[in-house]
């Protein structure tokens, strides 16, 4: 009797990861490519001089479009930030008009799913 729980225990979880695998064959990476294509949240100050501050976030997990103007609209969300995001590099560029704690970014990152794994200080 457990032996038969068991296996019913494993067909079930088969066949949720069959099902969320072929949503992610059909949907993209993101499951982007089924609905609108994520709109950027644009900077209004776009002066490079008032942003004296500058990290390069390095990203894991962007694969595409979607996912990069995920990251770039996130830390556009924060404060005083003017982020673009590279996905060739797997990269974000970040401006600050006043100094950010590197957690704040890592969680900024974190929370739309991806994971910054350096930072490096620009000049």
């Amino acid at each position: 009797m457990s032996t038969a729980i068991i296996v019913v225990i494993l067909i079930g979880v088969a066949v949720l990861g069959i099902k969320s695998y072929s949503k992610k064959l059909t949907s993209g990476c993101c499951g982007a490519s089924s609905g609108p294509a994520e709109k950027k949240v644009k900077v209004k100050d776009r002066d490079k001089s008032h942003y004296p501050y500058r990290k390069i976030l390095s990203i894991d997990g962007m694969v595409c479009g979607n996912c990069s103007t995920r990251v770039e609209n996130a830390l556009n969300g924060l404060e005083g930030v003017w982020a673009v995001a590279d996905l060739s590099k797997g990269q974000a560029d970040v401006r600050m008009k006043s100094p950010v704690e590197e957690t704040v970014l890592k969680q900024t990152v974190r929370d739309v799913g991806y994971t910054v794994y350096k930072i490096r200080e620009e000049v």
